[in-house]
């Protein structure tokens, strides 16, 4: 499962163009050289460079010390990485796959979420965990889930995806340097898909939602890995005359509303997309908040397209589940048809 690792990069220049794994590699080796607290832990990181190799290289550049291979037990790398955190470290945390840190919920949401509010703001949980989430990779049970709403029910706990290798580069930093504790949602259908990084200029903070597209006749909402797919369907719709204004939320939790109502009350119509089960996912969140926020600019209800209320399926299924254009573009019309 190792991502494609070339580089291409312009002498003399801070544009280089990486893989969204490779990003995050650069990202997290520039955080671990700006400081000596940044640890790495999790299982097979070091030597193997975690499943995706994300980690690759690390250890053999920053020492066993700080790259640390753990055995296989979730809830004790999160317990232990508290530890950490409290006496002054910062810990990076990788989860192999998504549906594998549920051994750790309890020493999420009981012990990290809530320690800063616990202790009356003494201490504070400089703690990042990384999360590879979401289907399309064809692998077996317990590696496709899209766990976001779970932890993003859970105050104190930051929630951010990003979509681009540009954003996986900075945002990673970000997670690092935050002193709250962060769940770092990696797409990893998209570990493999290249654009361009720069190194120099950081963009939008990791709080912020970004329009990437600028439309008139409906807001069309997304996140992580189904960004691409996203951008498909506002080309697709270009195509018939309809202007699509395409929004990556990018911060999962807290969430940056005022951008969305912001393009709602220019556009009057609202579609979230996500690949997590439509039923309790964010989109509800986001449809109710909407529809309080801005109820006399809608043109339409706000309408969620994403997977359905069913445990993930097989790989020769999951094509099936997983929103894809057609069935985004339908959750488009069925809003412009109002």
């Amino acid at each position: 499962m190792a991502a494609d690792t070339t580089t291409t990069e312009a002498p003399g220049s801070s544009l280089t163009t990486l893989p969204l794994s490779k990003a995050i590699t650069a990202g997290l080796r520039r955080a671990m050289e700006d400081d000596d607290k940044v640890v790495l832990i999790g299982e097979d990181i070091g030597k193997l460079g975690g499943v995706f190799r994300v980690t690759e290289g690390l250890q053999k550049d920053f020492g066993e010390a700080r790259v640390i291979d753990a055995p296989l037990a979730e809830s004790g790398i999160v317990g232990t990485s508290i530890g950490m955190a409290i006496r002054g470290y910062k810990p990076v945390i990788e989860i192999q796959f998504d549906a594998f840190i549920y051994p750790a919920y309890d020493q999420i949401v009981t012990q990290l979420a809530k320690l800063h509010n616990r202790t009356q703001g003494h201490e504070q949980m400089p703690l990042v965990i990384r999360v590879p989430y979401g289907g399309g990779i064809g692998s077996p049970e317990h590696h496709s889930e899209s766990p976001e709403t779970v932890f993003a029910h859970h105050a104190g706990l930051r929630l951010i995806s990003p979509s681009t290798p540009h954003d996986a580069y900075w945002m990673i930093q970000e997670a690092v340097q935050s002193p709250d504790p962060v769940m770092f949602f990696e797409p990893k259908r998209r570990y493999w898909m290249r654009g361009e990084v720069d190194t120099a200029e950081r963009g939008l903070p990791h709080d912020r939602a970004q329009v990437v597209t600028e439309g008139t006749d409906l807001t069309l909402l997304a996140y992580g890995p189904l960004m691409p797919t996203a951008k498909d369907v506002v080309a697709a719709a270009a195509e018939e005359g309809t202007s699509i204004e395409l929004i990556d939320l990018r911060s999962l939790s807290p969430i940056d509303f005022d951008t969305i109502e912001a393009s709602v009350r220019r556009t009057g119509r609202l579609v979230v997309a996500h690949e997590a089960p439509v039923f309790l996912g964010l989109g509800a969140e986001i449809a109710a908040r909407i529809t309080e926020r801005a109820f006399f600019h809608l043109e339409a209800p706000v309408l969620r397209v994403g997977g359905f209320h069913t445990p993930y399926p097989g790989s020769k299924l999951e094509h099936h589940y997983l929103p894809d254009l057609d069935r985004i573009l339908d959750g488009v019309d069925r809003a412009l048809a109002y």
